[in-house]
């Protein structure tokens, strides 16, 4: 077996989910590596926008996950709203990026809440069928 037919364990995980709701498309791209997760969500498009890093709490300490938005502007409470539910689900530093184009942010959280539901789910079938 030569090194382009070995499969590599060791790389991130990608998953890429889109929904359609009414003329709107929402897309998510989730990467997943040991340490960390990033997720883009965009509308129509994969775009990056505003951008939250989020850390959960060290396992002998109290408290609850802290987030940071790193750049932007726009729709900074998805950014940092979503960082930190998955930062706090999977216990992984993460990065989401939230970017809309003309949907509102509010109206936007339902459908990108289901979309990384849906990427989260997608990766722990991957991790339980590899197991």
């Amino acid at each position: 077996m030569n090194h382009l037919e070995r499969k590599d364990f060791n790389r991130a995980d990608v998953v890429k989910e889109e929904i359609q709701q009414q003329d709107h498309r929402f897309l998510a791209v989730y990467v997943e590596a040991k340490n960390s997760i990033i997720i883009m969500l965009s509308e129509k498009e994969d775009k990056l926008g505003t951008m939250a890093l989020a850390v959960p709490k060290p396992h002998d300490m109290f408290g609850q996950v802290t987030s940071q938005v790193l750049i932007g502007d726009k729709h900074i409470i998805s950014a940092r709203m979503f960082a930190e539910y998955v930062a706090a689900k999977k216990d992984k530093i993460t990065m989401v990026s939230v970017y809309l184009e003309r949907v509102s942010e509010i109206h936007a959280q339902e459908f990108f809440m289901h979309l990384i539901d849906k990427v989260l789910k997608t990766e722990s079938k991957k991790e339980s069928t590899s197991a």
